[in-house]
């Protein structure tokens, strides 16, 4: 699922959170698993804590980081 050249995919790096990439996105995954999503922005998960990793499902919430 590439990007189409005249709309180049935007990502928000936030400080203490998820990533935010304007979707649809394709991620694969360290182990090799190809993760789809359609909606317009998703949240991939930085801390690896999230139970629906790549996604975050805010996890990242109830430690913080060292």
């Amino acid at each position: 699922m590439p990007n189409a050249p005249d709309s180049p995919c935007h990502v928000t790096l936030t400080a203490q959170g998820p990533l935010l990439v304007e979707g649809p996105v394709e991620v694969t995954a360290p182990d090799g698993s190809v993760h789809t999503s359609d909606r317009f922005v998703v949240a991939l998960c930085t801390c690896r804590r999230s139970a629906i990793y790549p996604w975050c499902d805010t996890s990242h919430r109830a430690r913080p980081r060292t």
